[in-house]
């Protein structure tokens, strides 16, 4: 190879001509196979020979980063066997003018030449080279590689606080963010059910507000000493993964709170709470000792982590207690201010210039563009990619982590591997800009304790590192699927306890041949993807056992369809359940009493007789919903009917808005005109602020002994939230499926 490996600002056409020129040594193939790699490069030429790896390792570095070489060498060879052969020699250099995470890949048959702008782009140099020697059967293609990234952001949000994940597993997720060349640790560590970071100055935050009492009465809790954030931070580093540590505010506060209820308007005692949600008690703004407070803890936190950025939240701050609170009005009437809105802007400008003063500059997500923000701030966007935009136009940088494809802790039924990969970061409009500095993946943990993470985050976590790495012309999602199968053989080495990429199996079902029937059938969704389905009524007996695949199947009465699944032959231990009905309202004519919602349309007008049944979580698909508003439905059956009852469910979920209707009626008519039914006022008691209460599936059932054609429900909303709850005087939400009539075979 002659010459040296040049990675310069130049446009990246003339780059590439530029190195295929100087790595020209590698005749390409024919028929080059693709290059079994995630994330995909920049480019890759191909040679005709290969490069064998029986042997030992030798790695020769440029003498600046001789301190880097028994890490890197241990990096490397990490998955290896220890196979006794000729020794593989690796030179690497660094390359000026080259970009600092870009480098070059020659592999000849006699060794590999690695060049690099810096330690950054020889250590990916390196993790590209173990993650093809661990696929590759001991045998590498020889070729020309050229890598670089598309965006310098390429982060993983982990929430240590909803549930305490310990110090080795936080450094695992950092191994697998570097296996992935990931960038960044977005470490949530200050939140309302829990305060895990060490601060000298207030030890109780970590005395009190690190433990809490959950419902069943047990203890869960835990935090990071200083030292070992300081290792966690070091450990990051030689991986060169940066850590950006966040301390919430001025919501999501209620751990800190607890521990020194001064902090708030009240001043009242409350404990760390165990449930979800927005609470309203948040950092009083017009104390001068809460700004004093968050500053003592930023700057402890300053000296453990020497990122750049510190991410200080400022999203879902409910502005309840501050109008309620004198201190604050009068901070509002002091400096001019209009209203809450600007209170919290000029907060979280106080904190901004405080960072700044010291040398950092501040993330928040996207509501700290209300009313205003610091210069240098970054705009996390969350509710969308508008967060993203709005902070262009106004001149600041922005990370995208949009809920639609960046959330991990949502199912796959929302989110799953081709909706993750089909993300784009930079709006249409900004291409180019450099104010999209790139995005994140966000594995907040309510429902996820860290023995889940792992098969949360995985596979998606993979198509988000390609997105954010990869330069779009090389996107393909067949291309990445096929890719995918021997990064399945990496994952498993590396003992990664991945989920599903998305939902397995699909549900067919249709209606059935009798009154009381449906007829269903279960369908792979993944190649390799096998189960066998039981169909267990409600009573608990079984109704149809052993329901094979790709066939229908006939199921009466009201029930779960258990499916277990295997793939390529192997057991994987997960349970599908699908909640069913066959009853004889099921596929009948329908007619709503309310607008379908946009974002909860429940399979649309046919989905409250569709026989399936809403689960206990209320994204499933089959909840329908309506914010603010009445709703209704009426089935017309085939023919005057005998029935014997009629079933409802509703869902409750204050901490989301989701509230029991405030009365409701059951109805049936024989001729579609004259009605019999009463409305019933309150069936299940005036709402309370119960936790035991906080989320579950109600079920309306009444007698009816008579015949009749036609079956109405109706549900009226209980209106604005209550003065007790979070969202006192918010619209709420009503939640129902489905219309069931129970009738006699």
């Amino acid at each position: 190879m002659a010459g040296g490996m040049l990675f310069c600002t130049m446009e990246k056409p003339l780059l590439i001509f530029a190195l295929a020129l100087l790595l020209g040594a590698c005749a390409p193939l024919a028929e080059a196979p693709p290059l079994e790699l995630i994330p995909h490069p920049i480019s890759w030429n191909p040679g005709q020979s290969t490069c064998s790896l029986s042997g030992t390792w030798y790695l020769e570095v440029a003498e600046e980063w001789k301190d880097e070489q028994g890490f890197w060498l241990d990096w490397l060879v990490a998955d290896s066997d220890g196979n006794e052969g000729k020794a593989v020699a690796v030179i690497m250099e660094r390359a000026p003018g080259m970009e600092p995470e870009a480098y070059a890949l020659a592999i000849r048959p006699e060794g590999i030449r690695i060049e690099a702008g810096s330690e950054h782009g020889a250590f990916h140099a390196l993790t590209t080279l173990r993650s093809l020697a661990l696929t590759s059967g001991g045998v590498l293609p020889c070729g020309d590689l050229v890598d670089a990234p598309r965006f310098a952001h390429r982060g993983l949000l982990l929430d240590c606080c909803r549930h305490f994940m310990e110090p080795d597993f936080v450094k695992r997720m950092i191994d697998l963010l570097a296996l992935h060349k990931m960038s960044v640790l977005h470490w949530h560590l200050t939140e309302d059910q829990g305060w895990r970071v060490e601060i000298d100055a207030y030890p109780d935050l970590t005395q009190k507000g690190a433990w809490r009492t959950e419902a069943d009465g047990s203890q869960h809790g835990g935090f990071y000493t200083k030292e070992e954030i300081r290792d966690i931070v070091a450990y990051a580093a030689q991986r060169h993964i940066k850590v950006i540590p966040e301390i919430e505010l001025p919501g999501h506060s209620r751990a800190a709170l607890a521990a020194y209820p001064w902090l708030g308007c009240t001043g009242e005692a409350m404990e760390v709470p165990h449930d979800w949600g927005v609470f309203k008690d948040i950092y009083c703004a017009g104390q001068d000792t809460t700004l004093a407070f968050l500053k003592t803890v930023l700057d402890e936190v300053m000296e453990l982590f020497p990122s750049e950025y510190i991410h200080i939240g400022g999203d879902e701050a409910p502005k309840v207690r501050w109008e309620q609170c004198p201190r604050c009005q009068k901070r509002i009437a002091d400096e001019g201010l209009h209203d809450t809105h600007e209170l919290q802007s000029w907060f979280i400008g106080e904190i901004g210039r405080y960072l700044e003063a010291h040398g950092r500059k501040m993330i928040g997500w996207d509501e700290i563009l209300e009313g205003g923000l610091p210069a240098d701030a970054t705009v996390q966007s969350w509710r969308g990619m508008d967060g993203g935009r709005d902070a262009v136009a106004m001149g600041h940088d922005a990370i995208m982590s949009p809920t639609s494809h960046c959330y991990f802790d949502y199912p796959v039924e929302s989110t799953d591997l081709e909706k993750v990969y089909g993300f784009e970061p930079e709006p249409e409009g900004l291409n180019g800009s450099g104010q999209i500095l790139g995005g994140e993946c966000n594995m907040w943990s309510e429902r996820a304790p860290q023995h889940l993470v792992e098969s949360k985050v995985f596979p998606r976590l993979v198509a988000m590192a390609e997105v954010l790495w990869s330069p779009p012309s090389t996107k393909s999602w067949r291309g990445f699927q096929a890719r995918m199968e021997s990064h399945y053989g990496r994952l498993d080495a590396w003992e990664v306890v991945y989920g599903w990429e998305t939902v397995p199996m699909a549900l067919e079902w249709k209606k059935g041949h009798t009154p009381n029937s449906l007829q269903v059938q279960i369908v792979p969704a993944m190649s390799g993807v096998d189960g066998i389905g039981d169909f267990v009524l409600r009573r608990g007996s079984t109704g149809a056992a052993a329901l094979g695949m790709e066939e229908f199947h006939s199921v009466e009465g009201e029930g779960e369809l258990r499916v277990t699944l295997s793939r390529k032959g192997a057991s994987m231990g997960d349970l599908l359940v699908f909640p069913l009905a066959g009853h004889v309202g099921a596929f009948r004519a329908v007619e709503l009493d309310h607008e379908i919602n946009a974002y909860y349309p429940g399979r649309g007008s046919q989905g409250l007789a569709d026989g399936r049944l809403g689960s206990d979580d209320f994204r499933d698909g089959s909840w329908q919903a309506a914010n603010g508003e009445h709703m209704g439905v009426t089935v017309e059956l085939d023919a005057p009917t005998q029935i014997d009852s009629l079933s409802m469910q509703v869902y409750r979920y204050q901490d989301a808005w989701i509230f029991l209707p405030d009365s409701v009626r059951f109805q049936w008519s024989v001729d579609g005109e004259h009605w019999d039914g009463e409305w019933r006022e309150q069936p299940f008691g005036a709402p309370t602020f119960d936790p035991s209460e906080a989320q579950d599936v109600n079920r309306l059932v009444i007698p009816v002994g008579e015949t009749a054609r036609w079956v109405r429900f109706e549900a009226r909303n209980p209106g604005p939230c209550p003065d007790w709850h979070d969202g006192a005087s918010s619209s709420t939400w009503l939640f129902l499926d489905e219309l069931v009539v129970h009738s006699q075979p």
